[in-house]
């Protein structure tokens, strides 16, 4: 792979992880007051509460003096009777589900990282002389009888050879 497309991947890996964090911490400011299930049945029974929405277990709504609330809503039955009965214009939304890619990506992105720094390791190693992973490969070369030797014979005329000679045999006698 060439410089340029390894350099291509890691800023779109980065980008899409900045992306990725970015919208996973980035909750639109609310200034709704939490309020708990008990305080939110007393307001809709003194008839305080003017509308709610109702979107899976949270109901997000209003007061009549316009002061937003959000609360959890615990299994009631009865909820949407006590709702009708004191006025409050109810609207209900399907609860929010993350796109499926986004919980395959969430469940596997962490693993799928962890191989990708490793492979990224195993070739850094290989791509220098230790070759980490190649254990049984050895480059030793078979020698043959046919393959040519230079023997004394062909290194008699050149006094460089014979100077190198005698100072090995010199060393090997007087180490």
């Amino acid at each position: 792979m060439s410089p340029f497309y390894k350099n291509l991947a890691l800023w779109l890996v980065i980008s899409l992880m900045v992306i990725l964090l970015f919208n996973m911490f980035n909750h639109p400011s609310q200034s709704k007051q939490e309020t708990s299930y008990s305080e939110f049945i007393a307001a809709v029974s003194d008839g305080e509460v003017n509308q709610v929405t109702i979107q899976g277990n949270d109901i997000y709504g209003k007061y009549k003096d316009g002061t937003a609330f959000r609360t959890f809503v615990p299994n009631d039955p009865d909820l949407i009777r006590v709702l009708r009965d004191k006025g409050v214009q109810i609207t209900a939304k399907a609860a929010e589900e993350s796109p499926w890619f986004m919980t395959i990506l969430i469940s596997w992105f962490p693993m799928l990282l962890l191989i990708a720094v490793w492979i990224f390791f195993m070739r850094q190693m290989q791509a220098g002389g230790g070759k980490a992973m190649s254990f049984g490969k050895s480059r030793a070369r078979l020698v043959s009888d046919s393959a040519r030797k230079v023997t004394f014979e062909d290194v008699a005329g050149i006094e460089e050879a014979k100077e190198e000679l005698e100072e090995i045999i010199e060393f090997l006698r007087d180490p």
